[in-house]
This record gives C-alpha cells, structure tokens and sequence, in this order.
C-alpha cells in the first residue's frame, strides 16, 4: 500500500497500527456491551484510552478471566498484526490463534473432499497467503493451531469454536 499511494511504509504501517487500536475499541464496546469484561492493551501507548502491553499484566487479566484485547501490532513498523497475533499469543502461552478472514479457509484440495485442517509446512511450502510467513512459522515453533474462518458470515466466530461451520485449522 504504502509507496503505490506514497505514504512512506514506515508511516504507513503506524497508521494500520492505529486502524488497529479503533478496531480494538470497537470489539471491547461490543463485549462490554454484552457484559463481558475486557481490557484493551495497545503497544503504542495511549494512556488516555488503553493500558500498554506489558505480558505479566495481559496475563494477570487472563488469570481473572479478563477478555484481553491486542491493539496496536507490535508498536514497530515492517512487522504485520499477523506476526504481532502470533508474538502475543506466543507470549502468554495461548491455546488458540483465531484468524478472521474474507474466505471461509483454506484449502490444499477439493474443498468437499477437505478435512478442515492443514499443516503449517504446506502453507509455508506453497507460500499460501492467508497469513505472512513469519507468523505461520511462530505459530508452528510454539504449537499454537491457527483457526481460519469467514468474518462476514453470521456466527462464524462461535461456529469455529464450538467445531460447526466453515473454518480450517492450521496445526
């Protein structure tokens, strides 16, 4: 994006970094709204609005059964919010990483014949582009499945985790 319409990239990346704490935003209100409790950590700081990443205080909100919200990738250009999704969830030693997407999976054959799942290797083997490289790499370093699913279908989001729907799981 960035140099076709000349914005620099490194300011181009800090302006998709901030697209991410509005979206944040938006996610805690919708749960907020839904009495879910929820913090928002940014790794820009915005004391105004969000706390800052700190890993031991996402954490500490987890343990109290806290929704954490991630904004703000990883506060460094040149670093995708894929990569920054993986880092995170790495880093407080997450189970899942859920990966919202305009396509309903990803598919390495026939997808009538597909089994929901596919292997970090093949991904990175063929180069898929369903998340960046170094994020698929982290995910299979620290053993964290990724789940794909379609964002713009009504209740993908708790058909792939209750196991219904359309959804792939990368592992």
């Amino acid at each position: 994006m960035a140099v076709s319409v000349g914005i620099e990239r490194t300011t181009a990346d800090y302006m998709g970094m901030l697209g991410t704490v509005i979206n944040a935003l938006a996610i805690q209100n919708a749960l907020e709204k839904n009495s879910i409790p929820t913090r928002a950590l940014s790794s820009i700081p915005i004391p105004a609005v969000f706390e800052s990443y700190i890993r031991r205080r996402a954490i500490n909100h987890l343990e109290k059964n806290i929704v954490v919200i991630f904004a703000a990738g990883t506060g460094n250009p040149y670093f995708t919010t894929d990569t920054a999704a993986a880092l995170r969830a790495s880093e407080i030693s997450a189970n899942v990483i859920l990966k919202a997407t305009k396509v309903d999976g990803v598919y390495s054959d026939d997808p009538k014949k597909n089994k929901k799942t596919i292997k970090y290797s093949y991904i990175l083997a063929k180069n898929l582009k369903i998340m960046d490289g170094s994020a698929i790499a982290l995910a299979r370093d620290n053993n964290i499945p990724i789940i794909v699913f379609p964002i713009n279908k009504k209740n993908a989001f708790l058909d792939a985790i209750f196991n219904k729907g359309k959804y792939t799981i990368i592992k």
